[in-house]
C-alpha cells in the first residue's frame, strides 16, 4: 500500500515552518492518542502515521531528503527519522499533556530516558525596603531578619533519623515510576508513593518530622547601590530558603521604596526644587543659598529674573547605576509679590510706577501687546 504524503498527514504546506510542523504534529498526537480512543483501530493507525510523519520533517536533514526522493529516500530505515532525539521530542511535546512518559522506546526497539524525581531548588524570597532620598543617593547599608527554611540541622535535609536508612520503595520497587501496557504502548508515570525517588523514609527525622527544612530566623546586612530608584529590584543570589535534600538554595529579592522628599523631586538622574524669592530681589538680584543633598550652596540669581526660571547647579543630581554619572539640580525661581503693604510702601511703589511711566489703575491689554510688539 502506498504511503501517505508526510505533509497531507499532518495537514501542512510544504513550506510549513519547524514550528508549525510540530504544533499540527501535537494538535493530531493529542486528537488520535490511544488514551483517548480506546479500542480505536483507526484512531491508533493515525496515530502512529503522525508519529511517523514527524519524525521525518521533524527532522531537518530527513525532511531534505524527503523533500528530494520522497518516501524512497528513506529506503533502509524500518522507522525512518526515528532516534533518541525524536523520543526525547516525542516526550516534550505529549508527556506534559498527558502527565507521562510514552514508552517509544519499547514500541520502536530503543531505549528512552527514565525520568526520576530531580530534588528541587529552593524558593526565591522578597521583602520591601524602605530608604530616604539622601540614602538613595549616597547608597546606604541596612540591617535585616528574615524567617526562611533551612536545611534541618538534625539530619542535614536527608529527612530521616539520623542513623537509619531508606527503604526501597515497595509500589515501584525503587524505579521512582510506574509502567502500564496500554495498546502498543508502553506508559511510565511517576510513583506517587515515593514521589519518583524510588525511596521511602520509614523512619522520619524527629526534628524537622521528615520535611528535612526547618525555619529559621536570619539576619541579613544589605548593601543598596547608590543612585538606586524608588521601585528598584535587587537581587541577593543564594539568600533565599534552603533547597530540598541539600540542592541548591534559592534567591532574595528586595524591592527599594524611597520616601517622597520634602523638598527635592528626582527626574531620572536630576534633582529638581522651587525656591521664593521677594519681587525686589528678582529685580535687583540676589545670590542664596540653595539646599543640596550634600549641604547648601551659593546661586546668584541675576537681575530681572522672571518667575519660573530655572537655574542649574552642576553635578548635585543622582548617580547614574550603571555609567556613575552624576546628575544635575534644577532651581525653580518662584517670584513672591508682597502682601500687607504699609501706606508707605505703596507709595514708593507707586512713585516707582511713575517712574517706569507704568499704570496702576487701569491696563489696556491691547495697547501693552500693541507696544511690545512695537519694541520688539
Amino acid at each position: 500500500m502506498a504511503k501517505d504524503d508526510y505533509y497531507v498527514v499532518l495537514g501542512v504546506s510544504r513550506n510549513a515552518s519547524a514550528d508549525e510542523i510540530k504544533k499540527a504534529y501535537r494538535q493530531r498526537a493529542l486528537q488520535y492518542h490511544p488514551d483517548r480512543n480506546p479500542g480505536d483501530k483507526e484512531a491508533e493507525e493515525k496515530f502512529k502515521e503522525a508519529a511517523a510523519a514527524y519524525s521525518v520533517l521533524g527532522d531537518p536533514e530527513k525532511r531534505s531528503m524527503y523533500d528530494q526522493f520522497g518516501h524512497d529516500g528513506l529506503r533502509g530505515e524500518a522507522f525512518p527519522g526515528f532516534n533518541s532525539t525524536i523520543f526525547e521530542d516525542f516526550e516534550d511535546i505529549l508527556g506534559n499533556f498527558f502527565g507521562f512518559n510514552f514508552g517509544f522506546g519499547d514500541l520502536f526497539g530503543g531505549r528512552t530516558r527514565q525520568r526520576r524525581y530531580q530534588p528541587q531548588r529552593g524558593r526565591d524570597l522578597s521583602l520591601e525596603m524602605e530608604i530616604t532620598l539622601e540614602e538613595a543617593a549616597a547608597g546606604v547599608e541596612k540591617e535585616f531578619s528574615i524567617n526562611r527554611a533551612e536545611s534541618c540541622p538534625a539530619c542535614q535535609g536527608l529527612r530521616i533519623r539520623p542513623g537509619t536508612k531508606k527503604a526501597v520503595c515497595p509500589t515501584c520497587g525503587g524505579r521512582g515510576q510506574i509502567r502500564h501496557q496500554q495498546g502498543f504502548f508502553t506508559t511510565a508515570r511517576t510513583c506517587s508513593h515515593c514521589e519518583g525517588s524510588g525511596e521511602i523514609i520509614s523512619i522520619p527525622c524527629e526534628e524537622c518530622k521528615g520535611a528535612g527544612l526547618v525555619r529559621q530566623k536570619k539576619d541579613l546586612r544589605i548593601r543598596v547601590p547608590a543612585g538606586v530608584e524608588d521601585g528598584s529590584r535587587l537581587r541577593i543570589s543564594g539568600e533565599g530558603e534552603a533547597g530540598e535534600r541539600g540542592t541548591g538554595r534559592g534567591d532574595l529579592y528586595v524591592v527599594v521604596k524611597v520616601k517622597k522628599h520634602e523638598f527635592f523631586e528626582r527626574e531620572e538622574n536630576h534633582l529638581v526644587c522651587e525656591v521664593r524669592i521677594s519681587f525686589i530681589q528678582a529685580a535687583l538680584g540676589v545670590t542664596i543659598e540653595v539646599p543640596t543633598l550634600e549641604g547648601s550652596e551659593k546661586l546668584k540669581i541675576p537681575p530681572g529674573t522672571q518667575p519660573g526660571e530655572v537655574f542649574r547647579l552642576r553635578g548635585r543630581g543622582m548617580k547614574d547605576l550603571e555609567s556613575r554619572r552624576v546628575g544635575d539640580l534644577f532651581v525653580k525661581v518662584q517670584v513672591m509679590t508682597p502682601d500687607n503693604l504699609s501706606r508707605e510702601q505703596k507709595s514708593l511703589l507707586r512713585k516707582l510706577a511713575e517712574l517706569r511711566e507704568e499704570k496702576t489703575e487701569f491696563i489696556d491689554q491691547q495697547t501693552v501687546r500693541k507696544d511690545k510688539e512695537r519694541v520688539h
